[in-house]
């Protein structure tokens, strides 16, 4: 049987997750989006709250929540800010190459550091000339004895002028593609490494984002976070359990857009009645809802299939699409709502807008995720349906004059259907010859 009730630890965590939000996150988010500054003392609230690193396993000093817990936060810390809620996620997605690392060692090392003390770690795949495709990464990483030599820049790295620690990805060899990927957790203050300035950005102005220069950059073999050829499967692996909570992003950031417009349609006069009255009005905010609830039960259940330990990608990549869409499509309609007052700054729908912009580029952007659905689509998936070319499609007439015992040929050109014996020489509706008909 299928169950949609949260536990009453999952209600307690949401419910946590959203007084933090209004507290500490949605007084300060207009004012640091102004700024194009990140806020450490919030990031070190959430982590002394416990809303940050939530997912580190036990045997760390972690909480061990599960992706179901980690995306109910996240949708909380979204509504009231994505781009602070980016950088407070951020940890997540830079630990989540180590949790599926076979490196132990460098589990109990990096874990328990980032559990006990207030740690930041980024996630860099990007290069200023490679974003969604992660086979076409340039960055370099050369063996020397047992250890490896970094040269190259990443970039697009949310929280990489903050973070102590980095989980980069590098190739031995461009040519090599998938093959020559492979990972490591750097160290910031090592030698070699150098932070760009802050990259300006259209919206998620609390987020830290940067490049990160690599210059022989020597790494031990014990960080090493996958060899060469495993790296672009550690990377997939990754954005299999991150990108259920860009849906969530997605979806706090289009829960606020909505309950503003709802506020706004209640209150805002217009030819003698509230505007909430129009249907025009309530037909907008009625496809507001119900985009919003779907792509909530879409982040779940891709969030539960990787809990349950199940393959998440195609989930994963469908949450992920459909929320970042919806929720562009929610905050302009929230603006139209608004009309003329939703277009200024003293308003937070445009500021919302800009934020859910970028959900449909980061972590794979929307056509990367249709290309992953069609290949499945198209490939793997098995339909329950049969072949065209042996679907036993008869008429009532057919049925009722059709002899006992008499075969029934469908042609797979025009999909007539001919009962006989043989088939016949030519279709009468599309003229193939009877080498074109299959019996059924």
């Amino acid at each position: 049987m299928l169950g949609f009730h949260l536990t009453p630890e999952q209600v307690a965590l949401q419910k946590k997750a959203r007084a933090f939000a209004l507290k500490e996150i949605l007084p300060v988010a207009w004012h640091y989006d102004a700024v194009d500054d990140t806020p450490l003392p919030v990031l070190r609230k959430a982590w002394e709250a416990g809303i940050m690193n939530a997912d580190i396993p036990r045997e760390y000093g972690g909480r061990g929540c599960g992706l179901v817990d980690n995306v109910l936060i996240t949708e909380e810390l979204a509504a009231a800010c994505a781009g602070l809620a980016t950088s407070i996620f951020d940890n997540s997605l830079g630990t989540e190459p180590l949790r599926l690392s076979t490196n132990a060692a460098l589990k109990k090392k990096y874990f328990t550091e980032i559990a006990r003390n207030f740690r930041l770690i980024c996630f860099a795949t990007s290069e200023p000339t490679m974003g969604s495709d992660v086979s076409g990464i340039r960055c370099l990483a050369r063996r020397d004895g047992e250890d490896y030599i970094l040269n190259g820049t990443k970039y697009w790295i949310t929280n990489g002028g903050l973070a102590d620690y980095m989980s980069i990805f590098a190739t031995i060899d461009p040519e090599k593609k998938h093959d020559g990927i492979c990972a490591f957790l750097v160290e910031k203050n090592w030698e070699g490494v150098s932070i760009g300035r802050r990259i300006p950005k259209l919206g998620q102005r609390g987020s830290n984002t940067v490049g990160i220069k690599l210059r022989e950059v020597r790494v031990p073999k014990e960080n090493v976070l996958a060899p060469p050829g495993e790296g672009f499967v550690l990377a997939m692996k990754t954005f299999a359990r991150t990108r259920p909570a860009i849906g969530a992003f997605a979806v706090g950031a289009a829960r606020s857009a909505m309950e503003f417009a709802i506020d706004y349609a209640k209150r805002r006069q217009a030819f003698g009645a509230p505007i909430a009255s129009f249907q025009a009005i309530q037909h907008k905010i009625a496809d507001m809802y119900q985009k919003v609830e779907t792509a909530r039960l879409l982040v779940w259940k891709a969030a539960w299939e990787a809990d349950q330990g199940l393959d998440p990608t195609i989930a994963a990549s469908v949450s992920k699409v459909y929320a970042t869409e919806i929720a562009l499509e929610v905050a302009n309609e929230a603006l139209q709502i608004f009309a003329g007052y939703g277009y200024t700054k003293m308003f937070p729908i445009e500021k919302i807008l800009r934020d859910c912009r970028l959900f449909r580029i980061y972590e794979g952007t929307s056509e990367v995720q249709r290309i992953i659905l069609s290949g499945f689509a198209l490939g793997a998936y098995r339909p329950a349906m049969p072949p065209l070319e042996d679907l036993p499609v008869h008429t009532e007439k057919d049925i009722v004059n059709r002899e006992p015992g008499a075969k029934a040929w469908r042609c797979r050109i025009c999909g007539h259907v001919h009962y006989g014996d043989e088939p016949p020489e030519e279709c009468p509706y599309c003229f193939f010859p009877k080498s074109a008909f299959k019996a059924i």
